[in-house]
């Protein structure tokens, strides 16, 4: 469950927040308005603090007030160029038709932009009804720009005095939902789990994990001057450290289950892991409340019996029944808790303490760590091509909005041309999933909220009651919209539905119209997904190279610190982002393409398992920077350097490899150092150096086998990918 639809925390997320800023913002202009004006014109400027309000989400200051003013700028233009054509019939359906597509050209600019395209195109729907002249166009966009200042002003007025509350809440939610990644580890330890099932979950929540954590580095890593922010700061760098000591517990855990399915161990370790989530959770509650964390949960018992179990296999061992590999896993596995134990006690004190400065990288360039966001004309100018899922994305919903016009146009009832283009609007969108899951909830919503408004107004004759329900219905639209869709949807339809009442008592069929025009444009959306789409098999093989090309630059960041090479972890931290960004983004390709139907699916299980692997070096990275930490004392530099710059040159070899089968030419090979020529074969066994005391030699030896043999895989499930997907897309 996302943390935000569970009631303990429900009140203090942000999204809730949102919520409430919208709905005090537009009631608040809209009563403002009505007391200098008519219900009229109190609408024309609700209607335009609205489009702004959808561009209120959390961001930095400067990045919110340019998004904002953007809006309030394009979708004036919009609104007076439409008022200014609405009296000319083939001039406004023409104009609606290029407004549509350029609107959607907005999408190149990336995520942040989708709220833009709605407003754009939402502006435009409210627009096309009313037919003006010069005069009437230039004042009801005077009115529209009026209640978009307005919101504007409000909006980043709240936004700086709840800077430092606002980045509270978005660090909150990184925690909750790195608490449910671990969740997802501890049913590792659960034997009526499937693993490739749990393996595959991992990695989808990964992507979702790898998206709260960007939001949580774009608030808090631009600005942190006092020591309020000094706080957050630290608790978000903590989050990322212990990020990475979960990362380190991947283990086999088929030999686990193997050797110990039957030994209460197995319950014990995902105690441990169940109780380490909810620790976190903790963290992030107290974060969401303005309160330091203390830690309240005892380890206590489970490490005793995980000690004792321990203990058991060593007496196994020494009796000669076969636990070595499981005694060895289990202690490398307790080394590893009693670490993420540790740093979430480091977590709870982070929360606790006021610092006199940030302690982040001083003086360090954060913008490798920060979404860069540009608006340049060039970068839409380079779309304007066929094989572009964008410019494709664009004249369907043009051709959509022209054919949604045309069958209002020609219904024999009185069809709202304006509303079957709205569902349109709202339903396509640039990916046939995302499309076909919006089509659900927004039909599924509809039928809810108007079913529920038929109720209101059949019981309810109080005006007063009413309005109150609209204003809670205000609140639900902007808290769920993120969240769960299909709740905006039924807010949505209630709120649009009880306003129309508001202004036009006794309309008994507004409800039935609405319904069907919902149904004509969910049918119109439906039928132009599968015009000119762009299914996901056509993307994954520029995605799949480059997370194999990132992959490659982040072993050698990992290998460059695992030797020594380099003293700051920087680089590493850089280049592991990247990595876990590119796989986010090709699980969320391949979790769209399995919505698609089945003869646009290509390789589903090949691409699948290819993420997995490549997920798994960074685990095994992770690992052995735990474990050369762990074992310090008395380390043999110079022989554990060769042997990981072996690796490295076999690893390298094998991700060049799978690259150059994606058509990209060879990186060149590291050079080789004088103390490679000299190193042990990494596989091999640890008496190989018994020369060398060290108590390290059998577990990096063992991680290391583990990094090849899941480096190997990749070139199996690569070349399949060739097989399936690059011919297909060709």
């Amino acid at each position: 469950m996302h943390y935000a639809l569970n009631l303990r925390t429900f009140f203090y997320s942000h999204y809730f927040h949102l919520g409430l800023r919208f709905a005090a913002g537009l009631v608040g202009v809209t009563i403002i308005a009505q007391q200098f004006a008519g219900m009229a014109v109190a609408m024309t400027v609700c209607i335009g603090a609205l489009c702004t309000a959808l561009m209120d989400m959390p961001s930095p200051l400067k990045h919110k007030f340019n998004e904002m003013l953007a809006s309030v700028l394009l979708c004036t233009a919009v609104t007076l160029l439409i008022s200014l054509c609405g009296p000319v019939p083939w001039l406004l359906m023409t104009m609606l038709v290029l407004v549509s597509f350029f609107a959607s050209m907005m999408v190149v600019y990336g995520k942040k932009s989708m709220p833009l395209q709605l407003a754009t195109l939402f502006i435009m729907t409210m627009s096309m009804e009313h037919q003006m002249t010069a005069r009437e166009s230039f004042r009801h966009a005077g009115l529209f720009l009026l209640g978009s200042v307005a919101y504007l002003g409000y909006a980043m007025a709240l936004a700086w005095l709840l800077r430092h509350r606002i980045k509270q809440q978005v660090l909150a939610e990184a925690l909750f939902e790195l608490a449910a990644y671990i969740d997802i580890k501890a049913d590792f330890y659960d034997t009526r789990y499937n693993l490739t099932e749990q393996f595959n979950k991992l990695v989808r929540h990964q992507a979702l994990l790898a998206d709260r954590q960007q939001a949580s580095r774009d608030l808090i890593l631009r600005s942190h001057q006092n020591r309020k922010d000094a706080i957050v700061v630290q608790i978000h760098v903590c989050m990322l450290d212990l990020y990475e000591q979960i990362l380190s517990t991947h283990t086999d855990y088929a030999l686990l289950r193997t050797h110990l399915a039957d030994a209460p161990v197995l319950a014990t370790l995902h105690d441990l892991a169940y109780k380490a989530a909810r620790d976190i959770e903790s963290v992030g509650y107290a974060v969401t409340r303005k309160l330091p964390s203390h830690a309240a949960i005892s380890y206590a018992p489970e490490m005793e019996a995980l000690e004792a179990a321990i203990a058991q296999l060593q007496a196994d061992a020494n009796a000669g029944k076969p636990a070595g590999e499981a005694l060895a896993v289990l202690r490398a596995q307790r080394n590893k808790i009693r670490a993420i134990i540790r740093m979430i006690g480091e977590l709870h004190v982070a929360s606790q303490k006021e610092y006199e400065g940030t302690p982040f990288w001083v003086d360090a360039d954060m913008q490798p760590f920060l979404s860069q966001q540009k608006y340049e004309l060039q970068l839409m100018l380079s779309h304007f091509r066929m094989d572009s899922p964008i410019f494709r994305f664009s004249l369907r919903v043009a051709m959509a909005i022209a054919a949604g016009l045309a069958v209002g146009h020609v219904l024999p009832y009185a069809a709202h041309s304006y509303w079957i283009v709205l569902t349109i609007v709202i339903i396509l969108k640039p990916s046939f999933s995302m499309t076909k899951q919006r089509r659900s909830d927004r039909i599924v919503g509809t039928i809810i909220g108007c079913v529920i408004t038929a109720l209101i107004l059949k019981f309810v004759e109080a005006q007063a009651v009413i309005i109150g329900i609209l204003i809670l219905a205000t609140v639900a639209t902007p808290t769920f919209i993120y969240v769960r869709y299909r709740y905006a949807a039924i807010a949505v339809s209630i709120m649009i539905l009880l306003q129309m009442h508001l202004i036009a008592p006794g309309n008994t069929s507004l409800i039935t119209e609405r319904l069907v025009d919902t149904f004509i444009g969910a049918a119109v959306a439906t039928v132009f997904s599968f015009v000119l789409a762009n299914w996901e098999y056509q993307t994954l093989p520029r995605l799949i190279r480059q997370v194999l090309d990132v992959n490659l630059r982040y072993m050698q960041a990992s290998f460059d610190l695992l030797q020594g090479k380099s003293r700051n972890d920087f680089p590493y931290r850089i280049e592991r982002k990247r990595l876990m960004d590119s796989l986010a983004g090709l699980s969320a390709a391949l979790v769209r393409m399995m919505d698609e139907p089945a003869s646009k699916q290509r390789a589903a299980e090949d691409i699948n398992l290819f993420i997995v692997q490549n997920y798994l070096l960074v685990a095994h990275v992770a690992a052995l920077r735990a474990i050369l930490r762990r074992h310090v004392k008395d380390i043999p530099a110079d022989a554990v350097n060769a042997m990981l710059a072996q690796s490295h040159a076999q690893v390298f070899q094998t991700l060049s490899r799978a690259l150059a089968q994606h058509g990209q030419p060879m990186p060149p090979q590291p050079a080789p150092t004088s103390a490679m020529a000299a190193a042990p074969e990494p596989a091999t066994e640890p008496g190989a150096h018994a020369d060398v005391a060290w108590s390290g030699w059998p577990v990096v030896q063992r991680r290391i086998r583990l990094l090849q043999a899941d480096a190997d895989k990749i070139i199996v499930h690569s070349e399949a990918i060739v097989r399936n997907v690059s011919i297909s897309a060709m």
